[in-house]
């Protein structure tokens, strides 16, 4: 979690929103990190989740193909809808994340898309890890730019 603070600290530097995101391989060793880049690329999907499992996929792709299956996603923000879609999709197997989002977090907070049974898909969630450095980080990014 300290490297996805620092990837949204990073981030914040450069005027986008402060979250952060890496994807651990599965003996821990970080494959991919990144940080919010919608401001900075003018892309709305560019959320940390989506750029962080994009490089990863790329890694894995240099190895076993674009599965993830056994590697852990850590990111300092609850996902969206749209990252928690790509987080199945990718077939992260662990998520870890810090704060949770009351407004548009879809693991927890608004709906459970990783956990829904439906899906061909279910990932092991671990929720509030440095949750209160990662609100900071977000509340402090705001309350300088209202």
């Amino acid at each position: 979690m300290r490297t996805a603070l620092a990837e949204a600290v990073r981030v914040a530097e450069l005027g986008d929103v402060p979250i952060g995101a890496v994807v651990l391989d599965p003996s821990g060793v970080v494959i991919a990190r990144a940080g919010n880049e919608r401001e900075h690329t003018g892309d709305p999907t560019a959320h940390a989740e989506i750029v962080a499992l994009r490089q990863a996929a790329a890694a894995a792709r240099r190895q076993d193909g674009w599965r993830l299956e056994e590697c852990t996603l850590v990111v300092t923000l609850e996902p969206c809808t749209m990252c928690a879609g790509a987080i199945v999709n990718a077939r992260i197997a662990r998520l870890v994340f810090g704060a949770f989002d009351p407004k548009a977090g879809a693991v927890s907070s608004l709906r459970d898309v990783v956990r829904d049974p439906r899906l061909n898909h279910r990932v092991e969630v671990t929720s509030g890890v440095l949750a209160g450095e990662s609100a900071d980080l977000l509340r402090d990014f705001f309350a300088a730019h209202r």
